[in-house]
Formats: structure tokens, sequence, C-alpha cells
């Protein structure tokens, strides 16, 4: 081969290395398989590692797990930022938690949950309620303070129930902790608390716990009977379905969905082993009746479960192929709502996630 036929060869090379350097992807995003009738419209993109969301007349709001709030106006589709907390991000830590008072077209409260360090080298959650007011300026106050924070398992979910009292979602230390068994530390339960903070007197006992023995609850909600129902995340597997009652221990770490009978703890509605990552669930009532849905991280989908008499059948996917799947709620306008959570290190965004997704009946 002579010096201009191998100059040739590298100037072609180099033209094409470049074309394919800038050219777009051409990787397709995975079309969504959504089931019977039902079409999904995205509402936003470009959510940086968003973790929950909540619903204030016709505005959603959004947590990231850096600290902002994003607030989106559903009628108009305007977005900003309503503010910035200073959190300690870390693995699973961070802005985690996010619920609208029950009388938010009134007193404009959002209640937020999220990992700090104390700069002493120890992590704690706390519960913060922000006033959202009309001409932009916002008010900040601590209203629950000194949980137990981790790198890994801090819980974080926080929803009003039907009781109009605050319930709070903690997680645990680590997976050795017997912390969760013991109804004096704040380490793996559900706390029942009133909207400023205090201890409501009908607790089951003297202080804020409503339910222990949990690892690291992830969604929460109620049908319109009052049946409290949450999804656990297990160690790797073991995920749980749970129905909530006041003062009852789910067993946490002595008894692992089934894995022991003893019967002071209270068993799971359904287990998941190998585990699906369960996210936020919402329980949501139509003409065949009550359904749970549960958005799924590592299996990408939203299931429907059927709810019999306290108990769960025929699961069913309504919606799989957008990725990792962190919550789910209903809006103003009684459509499903839904945030992805594929900018979370363990997922595969494309190159607008993630996203606020609306399900359109």
């Amino acid at each position: 081969m002579n010096k201009i036929t191998r100059l040739v060869l590298i100037i072609f090379s180099v033209v094409i290395s470049l074309i394919i350097f800038i050219s777009p992807s051409t990787m397709p995003i995975p079309k969504p398989m959504i089931a019977e009738t039902k079409s999904m419209e995205i509402i936003a993109t470009n959510l940086d590692n968003p973790r929950s969301i909540t619903f204030g007349d016709k505005k959603i709001y959004i947590a990231e797990k850096n600290g902002k709030i994003k607030s989106i106006q559903l009628d108009t589709l305007v977005a900003k930022t309503l503010t910035s907390i200073h959190v300690h991000d870390t693995f699973n830590g961070g802005l985690l938690g996010l619920v609208t008072h029950p009388n938010y077209v009134k007193n404009h409260y959002i209640y937020a949950y999220f990992t700090y360090d104390d700069n002493n080298g120890m992590l704690w959650n706390k519960v913060i309620r922000i006033t959202d007011n009309d001409d932009g300026h916002i008010d900040i106050m601590t209203i629950f303070d000194k949980i137990p924070g981790s790198k890994f398992n801090n819980g974080g979910v926080i929803k009003f129930g039907p009781d109009n009292k605050l319930y709070v979602a903690t997680g645990i230390i680590s997976n050795t902790s017997k912390s969760p068994q013991d109804v004096n530390s704040l380490e793996g339960k559900i706390l029942r608390l009133n909207y400023d903070g205090t201890v409501p007197s009908d607790n089951p006992f003297s202080n804020s716990i409503f339910s222990y023995g949990h690892r690291n609850t992830q969604g929460m909600s109620w049908d319109l009977a009052g049946n409290f129902f949450t999804s656990e995340l297990g160690d790797v597997q073991n995920d749980e379905i749970n129905l909530i009652q006041a003062g009852q221990n789910y067993g946490w770490p002595m008894q692992k969905c089934f894995s022991n009978e003893d019967a002071h703890f209270i068993p799971p509605l359904r287990c998941y082993d190998p585990g699906i990552e369960p996210g936020g669930i919402l329980t949501y009532e139509n003409e065949i009746g009550s359904n749970l849905i549960i958005s799924s991280l590592r299996n990408g989908s939203l299931y429907n479960l059927k709810i019999d008499q306290n108990e769960l059948h025929s699961q069913q996917i309504m919606l799989s192929g957008i990725g990792r799947i962190r919550d789910v709620g209903i809006g103003y306008d009684d459509y499903i709502y839904m945030i992805t959570s594929n900018t979370d290190g363990k997922g595969f965004p494309s190159r607008d996630d993630d996203k606020l997704i609306r399900l359109k009946k």
C-alpha cells in the first residue's frame, strides 16, 4: 500500500469517526406498553432524580433528591422552582417525601421529609412545614426532628390519612439494627403526628409511634373504608405490601415476609421474592371496585391489584417500558400521575429523563 492510499484511508476513517461522534444516538427509547384504552401524556421532562409528588389545588409539587421542590401549574403547565432545601444528598438520602395539607387551598401548607448532616458526622431526618404564599414568599419551620438517618434506608414517605393526621415512615440505620423492635426508638417506624408535629393523644403508645417493625417503607395509601396500605423495601428480596394497624409489629428484622410464624408479628398481604423494588402506591376507586396501584423501580412497571375484603388479587401490569417508576398519585383532575426514576444511578436514562407522566382515562 503506497503513501497516498494510506493517507486516503486515514482521512476517510477520521471523517466517519466524526460523523458518528456528532450524530445523535439512534438507539430508540422503549415505547410504552399501555393496557386497554389508556394513553399517557408527558407533562414535564429533565427532572433531576425526583422522589415524590403531591398535589395542591391545580398544582403538582415534585421533590428532587438534591433538595429542590418544583411546582407545576397543571392547567397552564407553567413550572418553577419553589425552593431549594439544604440536604445531605447521599445514596438513598436527601429530599425524600412531600405532601400537601388536606386544607391546602386555605393554608398553603406543604410538608417535606429530608436527610441532613448535623456537622458532627451524624445523619438525621426531619420533617418541615413550608407555607407557599401567594406573593411568592415562603415560610419554613421544623415540626419534627432527630429521626435516625443513614446513607441507604431512610424511609421518607409522608402522607395525611383520612383522620387528617400526618403519617411519617422512617428507615433503619443498618440491616443488623434491632431498633425497629424498640417502641422507644424512631428507627423503622410509622409515626402519626398532628399537623403541627405534636403527638396525638389517641396514639397507641405514649409517643409518636403508630406501628413498628418496619424496614424501609416507600408508599402509603388508604382506601375509602379507611384501610391503610403500605409498600416496603426488603433487603434485595422480601418486598412487602402491608395492611397497617395501630400498635402492631410488622416483624423487621426478626420476620422477613413469612420467614417467622411468631404470632406477635403481622404478616404482609403480599410478599415479592424476588423483589420488585416498590415505590409509591395508590388506592383507586373505579366502576369495578377498589384497586391498589403499585409503582415498581426494579421491574419498571405500574401494577394494578384488586382489593377484595382487605386481600389483594389479580395483579396486572397497567404500564411498562418507561424505566423505573418512583411515585404515583391522583391529581385534582382525577387523572393518575407518576414520576420516573431513571436518573437515580440504577437506571438507563434517556436525554429527557426524568419525566412526569399523566395517564389519561
